[in-house]
């Protein structure tokens, strides 16, 4: 079986998000395993940690890439990111998730083309629906 080099990479800045969601490493760590079954990832392994006096980072290793948030919850902001290889999981789609949870009110955001050459940087699509 030949594997697709292929694979996407969104890179996420969250600015506005509420304390409380941001200094849960538990509540996260839920969260980002849901991010990562609904865009069809495979989860093999999941780190949380909690940081005092606040802070937390979560790490969820897929058979396709990652997924992560690192959170400074004094403010507001948190960045994720999710890289996949592959054609059939669309990271867009657990990064989409995770705007859901946090409702930022300010996102900024990329999107990498990996794996075919020169890397392309694009403007993802994030549902305007989710943003505060």
């Amino acid at each position: 079986m030949e594997y697709s080099t292929f694979g996407r990479h969104v890179a996420v800045d969250t600015w506005g998000v509420e304390f409380d969601l941001l200094n849960n490493a538990e509540f996260l760590q839920a969260q980002m395993v849901e991010a990562a079954e609904a865009c069809g990832a495979t989860v093999l392994s999941v780190q949380a940690k909690q940081f005092e006096p606040q802070g937390a980072t979560v790490l969820v290793l897929l058979s396709e890439s990652h997924l992560s948030i690192h959170t400074y919850p004094e403010k507001g902001f948190a960045a994720l990111d999710c890289y996949t290889c592959g054609e059939t999981v669309d990271p867009q789609l657990a990064i989409d998730y995770m705007m859901s949870v946090l409702k930022p009110k300010t996102v900024h955001a990329k999107k990498l083309i990996r794996g075919i050459g020169d890397m392309q940087v694009v403007e993802p699509e994030m549902k305007q629906a989710q943003l505060a």
